[in-house]
């Protein structure tokens, strides 16, 4: 019997299809052109302006034109900056006619920005004033082949610095003039024109090769199965080089017609959630995790912890009648949210399930999905009509699927195949694809028999214990960080004294002082030591023998996370061993 092959799902919703970056930009100026594109503050007055789509991809048209102008037709162009609204206008100005885009990490160090710089060959870069001293570094050194530095902030050119907002305005007047260089490209919609680094230091970060079928296949996808419109509003939070937060909340909502508003930071959400009017949100799950614990520690300072639950088993009822009055009966949790919030949607790490069931049962539709960079990004998703605590839900319809290898549990590699699979790695002899086009993701998964996939963990961090039993530590992380006062943990193998070819299953738990002394009135770290030592054995119980945790040690410093939030578990073991 031969492997067995997951289709994706059918369509849940309707959706238009676009080929490239470009169909989609024309059409929602046709469609959604007096629609707000973006909302934000003035830096002085604090107001909130807006600017619709037709001015913005005007915008997009004439930087794009003026790119081509000055020699850029064909060239790699990089960005780097904060959230904001110019660096999708870059974006999409480098995509959508004038050459490659390559996405920087905004919170790299400066080394490893010149890195990628000289890796990816480009030849023009837009960037914030954040990034001045780099690119001044980068100017002195011949750093790589820049011969374009583009400023998101200066207003006119200065020396030999560019002006993203003159080139605008330079882009205006070839058009007026009868330009169409830009307005008429034609779109290859098959070869590279995204190139994106994997997370990671340069030595190991891959720059993958992405199209735009690929990310307008994913697109679709996520239009088939999320109903999301033009009066929604999005809250840009995860850094847009990250293919997550670009596909999924800055170039979907694009195709819709929605509005986007960006975070300034993570202290600023809850204002932000409130001043923008908020809908939807996309963020890692700690984000929301974090987000839930404090909605019910609120409440429970309030004295109204029984009323909710009440109220959460009252219209579990009610529901089931067909009668939703979740958002009514929790109106104050969702005032506190501000009041528009419908839809959280959460990706790039495991999401516990009895948070996003308690968002759901408060009124919020909260789901989580799963992908990779590779495939651009989303592979699978939870979304209307399919969720499944613990899952991942089902693969997204232009995908198949298969798990490699599976044991006797049915966990194996899994695999995928389709229209967002990337194109390869750029530079390297291995493209990562099979010669019939599957990609082997790195992530160890199973399908239950309603075909819902569940993610167990990387292929490379689990523990392979000297009895051969598989010990996934995202697994053992969930449950260690449900315990109060726990902030995020790491579990890792550590060799045993008596026996070096086995390990002991181990964990670093980060804790929150200030809860910790709240929640067990003791700051005496001994004392904390003891108690976090007691409610890990109470895991223990839950858990087979195989996977106790049998040391701990206690930390408050965070652990060493990509910009995406993941931990970086090569360089954390090496911190505690």
């Amino acid at each position: 019997m031969g492997e067995r092959i997951y289709k994706g799902t059918g369509e849940v919703f309707s959706a238009k299809k676009f080929n490239n970056l470009k169909e989609i930009i024309t059409n929602t100026k046709e469609e959604f052109g007096k629609n707000v594109a973006f909302k934000f503050k003035d830096d002085n007055t604090n107001e909130i302006k807006t600017m619709n789509y037709n001015d913005y991809i005007d915008e997009i048209n004439a930087l794009g034109t003026a790119l081509i102008s000055v020699g850029l037709k064909g060239k790699r162009i990089g960005v780097i900056s904060e959230n904001r609204y110019e660096w999708e206008e870059a974006y999409l100005s480098v995509v959508c006619g004038t050459g490659v885009v390559v996405p920087l990490d905004k919170a790299l160090p400066e080394n490893e920005i010149l890195s990628l710089i000289k890796r990816s060959e480009m030849e023009a870069i837009f960037y914030s004033s954040k990034y001045d001293d780099v690119m001044e570094k980068a100017k002195k050194e011949n750093i790589g082949n820049i011969k374009y530095f583009i400023s998101m902030d200066k207003l006119e050119k200065d020396g030999d610095i560019y002006s993203q907002k003159e080139l605008v305005r330079l882009g205006r007047d070839l058009i007026k003039n009868g330009a169409k260089s830009f307005l008429d490209a034609k779109i290859n919609n098959d070869e590279m024109a995204i190139m994106l680094f994997t997370s990671g230091t340069t030595s190991t970060s891959k720059a993958v090769k992405l199209s735009h079928t690929n990310i307008c296949s994913n697109v679709y996808d996520i239009s088939l199965c999320f109903n999301v419109n033009n009066e929604d509003t999005f809250l840009s939070f995860l850094p847009l080089h990250h293919v997550f937060e670009c596909s999924v909340g800055f170039l979907y909502p694009l195709s819709v017609g929605a509005s986007i508003a960006f975070c300034k930071g993570i202290r600023h959400i809850a204002e932000n959630l409130k001043d923008y009017k908020i809908s939807v949100m996309i963020s890692v799950p700690i984000l929301f995790e974090n987000m839930y614990k404090k909605v019910m520690q609120s409440i429970e300072k309030k004295g109204k912890l029984k009323t909710v639950k009440f109220g959460i088993k009252l219209s579990k009822v009610l529901k089931v009648l067909g009668i939703d009055i979740r958002r009514k009966l929790f109106k104050e949790i969702h005032e506190s949210l501000g009041g528009k919030v419908r839809l959280f949607v959460a990706g790039a790490a495991a999401f516990d399930p009895e948070i996003e069931k308690g968002f759901y049962d408060l009124g919020i539709e909260t789901y989580q999905g799963y992908g990779l960079t590779e495939t651009s990004p989303v592979i699978a998703a939870e979304h209307t009509n399919y969720a499944r605590s613990g899952s991942v839900g089902k693969i997204f319809p232009n995908f198949e699927a298969k798990i490699l290898e599976p044991d006797e549990c049915g966990v194996g590699e899994l695999a995928v195949k389709g229209p967002s699979v990337m194109l390869g790695y750029y530079g390297v002899p291995d493209s990562g694809l099979t010669e019939d086009g599957w990609f082997a993701t790195g992530d160890l998964a199973y399908f239950d028999r309603d075909e819902y996939l569940f993610i167990t963990g990387r292929k490379k961090s689990v523990i392979v214990l000297k009895n051969g039993k598989n010990v996934y530590p995202e697994e053992v992380e969930c449950l260690i960080n449900k315990i109060p006062g726990v902030k995020e943990s790491f579990v890792y193998g550590k060799p045993e004294k008596d026996d070096k070819i086995d390990l002991k299953i181990c964990a670093e738990i980060v804790y929150d002082a200030e809860i910790v002394k709240e929640e067990y009135k003791t700051d005496d770290l001994d004392e904390i030591k003891k108690i976090m030592w007691e409610k890990v054995k109470e895991i223990n119980k839950k858990m087979p023998t195989y996977k106790y945790v049998k040391e701990i040690i206690l930390t408050e410093e965070e652990l060493i996370k990509t910009t995406t939030l993941k931990i970086k578990r090569f360089e954390e073991i090496k911190k505690v061993l």
